[in-house]
């Protein structure tokens, strides 16, 4: 079995009449988040941090915010993409785990709604995904509400090549092993 790690990071700055967007889940807030796609700060930090696990590269290479096909993108597109790109190269991930990093809106309500969205465009157990969030205590631009970051690891793994998963052999007493 062969394991990959990656990490990720991602920062947008608050503007007005756009929703909030994160982790694929509207978040009743007063700001959205500036960006050329939807602006999605986690999934965003996801993508990242699975890109390089995979070493591809990293979101903007994949998906330039100079292309006008991605203006305004739901960014749970681009993660099912992503997912596409790993299941090609054999990787399948783990497991996820991510900080959303800002002083508001509270997170904690919509966090599993946003574990569950992204465990679904993953194609994964959401047991598979964590999501946490927290405050700079008022410091840099975060604490100054400028904007919202995120930031995501993620562990990936794939079979080494001609591996075939491992079968459960039940025999009776006395009864010969079979040959593999």
């Amino acid at each position: 079995m062969s394991y990959r790690i990656g990490q990720g990071f991602d920062v947008h700055r608050w503007v007005t009449g756009r929703p909030l967007i994160l982790g694929g889940v509207t978040v009743p807030h007063s700001h959205g988040l500036e960006g050329h796609s939807d602006a999605d700060v986690l999934i965003h930090a996801i993508i990242d941090a699975l890109l390089g696990a995979a070493g591809l590269g990293d979101i903007g290479r994949h998906f330039p915010d100079s292309d006008p096909q991605y203006k305004g993108i739901d960014s749970g597109q681009l993660l099912d993409r992503v997912r596409g790109m790993l299941a090609e190269k054999g990787w399948k991930v783990e497991n996820i785990d991510a900080t959303l990093i800002g002083q508001k809106p509270r997170m904690a309500p919509h966090i599993p709604l946003m574990e569950a969205r992204l465990a679904a465009l993953l194609a994964i157990e959401v047991m598979r995904i964590n999501v946490k969030a927290t405050t700079t205590e008022g410091l840099g631009f975060t604490g100054r509400q400028e904007g919202l970051a995120a930031m995501a690891s993620a562990l990936l793994y794939r079979d080494p090549p001609g591996a075939h998963p491992a079968k459960l052999v039940v025999l009776r007493p006395g009864e010969p092993r079979p040959a593999d």
